[in-house]
């Protein structure tokens, strides 16, 4: 699992950011992006999920959202307008040249990727990983809970919810400020758009994960969505084998 070989490139995101691209592997194209508090190589390449896509046939496509990971950090509020990561996104899509490729994420990375379909990407095949429809059409659902976490920090008693998000974002070196300018850029995307999506999509989602809504949900009003249940919560799915190889039986189907 350690000796994958990623490249890392650069792209331009909107207004010029630098935004990390980590790309690994030979085959079919898939980008995968990671969530919120978050960055490629924790989301995807620590657990083994990367290493399992790789060897399946895939050449991986990993960014860093903008105030994560590698990519730019501004501390700018105008470098986070509503839409921003969307905007990174389908210039990835353009400056990498992609055409026939699939596309998914985690969480924010979920999100992200269903304001890319909505906004005209057309991947083959699509994966959202612990997303429920609640968290894409009310997304600032979890925004308070969130805002609290970031302008309180060091406050929180030890074994809280609130205290393991804190604990994240310190195992990740997430930037605070950053992170409270992410929430600026969401934008809901109505229940009758995501309807409309026609790709084959995989809803996978932990057993006790309903953070961002209920997956089912999701699945049900998808015409080609189904529901796959890893184990674990929001926090913890994500460690687990079992999302990985979810991801692959679904792509390799």
């Amino acid at each position: 699992m350690t000796d994958l070989h990623f490249e890392k490139h650069e792209i331009e995101g909107l207004g010029g950011l630098p935004i990390a691209v980590h790309i690994a592997g030979e085959g079919r194209d898939l980008v995968l992006i990671h969530g919120y508090f978050s960055n490629a190589a924790t989301n995807w390449i620590r657990y083994g999920h990367a290493a399992r896509l790789v060897e399946a046939g895939f050449r991986l496509i990993l960014p860093d959202l903008r105030g994560h990971g590698e990519s730019g950090k501004p501390h700018d509020a105008a470098a986070y307008p509503p839409d921003a990561l969307t905007d990174d996104g389908l210039a990835l899509v353009d400056q990498l040249g992609l055409t026939d490729y699939d596309l998914g994420g985690y969480s924010l990375g979920a999100r992200t990727t269903v304001r890319m379909l909505a906004r005209g990407a057309t991947p083959r095949r699509v994966i959202l990983a612990g997303m429920g429809l609640r968290g894409l059409v009310h997304t600032l659902d979890n925004g308070g809970y969130y805002r609290n976490v970031l302008t309180n920090l060091g406050s929180f008693e030890r074994g809280t919810s609130e205290w393991m998000t804190e604990a994240f974002l310190k195992t990740t070196k997430g930037d605070p400020v950053a992170m409270l300018h992410i929430l600026n850029t969401f934008v809901d995307t109505p229940a009758e758009t995501v309807s409309t999506f026609a790709q084959p999509t995989a809803v996978i989602c932990g057993t006790d994960d309903q953070d961002n809504g209920v997956a089912q949900e999701l699945a049900d009003i998808l015409p080609k969505g189904q529901y796959i249940e890893v184990p674990g919560n929001h926090m913890n799915a994500v460690t687990r084998k079992e999302l990985g190889q979810a991801m692959v039986d679904f792509l390799t189907a």
